[in-house]
């Protein structure tokens, strides 16, 4: 089975080597838009379930070629859409259409649609089909007149972790949180701190990296209610990953973060107790101009406001300054800041030693790494938790 893991710009390198550490066969990473992979039903299980920056798992069930509606309704009627349908499912259809022949998606939804109504009354017999039961998403994707069509395994966006019910100003994605901490020098042993916290976005991934825990744990696939699942295999699946959660959950992580917000750190609070890590992640109210750290140096991470989510440039300066003054006041550590103020460097007060490229939205951002090239703690060379990143 052929399968579509759906990334944002940036991140479609780090979906690709979580596929491939989690046993996926035939990666291939897409230069946008993700990567591709093959297996069974339970590969796609654990992609979904263990996949940090990716946005959403598709099933390939058909690609065809087609300049012709005729073509196309066809083709889509040959699918054996009795897999994947029950007799009331829901079948809702989107379309996008690219240097095609066929350059409708109304059109072309119109005739898939109408393809799938066809093949699925001649199976089941009737004159008509409910669509009162679960909803299986198709999608399809016509680009140089090559048809991709696919099936939503994942529903909600795999963002949607579930532990995130109230949201603050400007909010960080959870699948781009999980990216700039894994693309960060941060290593589960090592301290980490987030001196403008937010609501807890970056902690929260943090500490499901630090303690193998799956962020789609505590969430259901649209996949589960296909006619092909094995219930009993995918759940087995699920059993696997809270099984290496379990082993981990001992894990003892120094995780803690500070806003000069009370009403956000009050949110942060909520998010942390409703994702399960209650205790396990420190939180204060604090002006980053008093934040002092102390003890073994570690990561200092941040999504510090940059002018055009806030509204204030001014303020975005101020605080890429305090964060400069903040690095000399914390020697050994290292800062991860992730900013689309094109003058965060020069307020900063120094060049970041690495940079990368990463969308939020689409405002278009850079994340600016300061690192102490000849500080890197090793711990007596402790090598990092395994699988502390994928699950395998």
């Amino acid at each position: 089975m052929k399968w579509i893991a759906a990334a944002a710009f940036g991140m479609e390198g780090l979906t690709g080597k979580d596929l491939k550490r989690l046993g996926a066969e035939n990666v291939q990473v897409m230069n946008v838009g993700g990567a591709t992979f093959e297996g069974p039903m339970e590969m796609a299980m654990k992609a979904n379930l263990w996949l940090r920056t990716c946005d959403r798992i598709s099933l390939v069930v058909g690609e065809f070629e087609a300049r012709s509606f005729e073509e196309l309704f066809e083709s889509v009627k040959a699918i054996d859409w009795a897999d994947y349908m029950n007799h009331d499912s829901a079948f809702p259809v989107r379309a996008h259409c690219v240097k095609s022949t066929l350059m409708s998606p109304s059109d072309c939804q119109k005739i898939v649609k109408k393809a799938i109504v066809e093949n699925l009354k001649a199976e089941y017999g009737g004159d008509w089909l409910p669509e009162t039961g679960s909803v299986v998403q198709v999608d399809v994707n016509i680009r140089d007149d090559k048809v991709t069509v696919s099936l939503d395994a994942s529903g909600e966006p795999l963002s949607k972790r579930g532990y995130r019910t109230w949201n603050g100003e400007a909010p960080l994605r959870e699948t781009l949180a999980a990216a700039l901490i894994l693309t960060s020098g941060w290593h589960p042993w090592q301290p980490l701190y987030d001196p403008c916290c937010g609501t807890g976005t970056l902690l929260i991934e943090a500490a499901f990296i630090a303690l193998n825990r799956a962020p789609g744990l505590r969430r259901a696939f649209a996949m589960e209610d296909w006619p092909i699942a094995d219930q009993k295999a995918l759940d087995a699946v699920r059993r696997e990953a809270q099984a290496r959660y379990d082993e981990c959950a001992v894990r003892k992580i120094t995780i803690a973060g500070s806003d000069i917000d009370p009403e956000a750190i009050e949110l942060a609070t909520r998010h942390i107790r409703q994702a399960g890590l209650a205790g396990r992640i420190e939180l204060v109210v604090k002006d980053m101009r008093e934040v002092t750290l102390k003890g073994e140096p570690g990561c200092i991470v941040a999504n510090p406001p940059y002018g055009e989510r806030i509204g204030d440039r001014r303020v975005a300066h101020a605080v890429a300054k305090q964060l400069g003054e903040l690095s000399k006041r914390c020697p050994g550590w290292n800062v991860y800041a992730f900013s689309a103020d094109m003058g965060f460097e020069r307020e900063y007060g120094k060049r970041a030693t690495r940079r990368r490229r990463f969308y939020n939205g689409k405002i278009e951002c850079e994340y600016h790494m300061f690192e102490n090239t000849n500080a890197n703690p090793q711990r007596n060379n402790a090598k990092k938790p395994q699988g502390s990143r994928g699950g395998k």
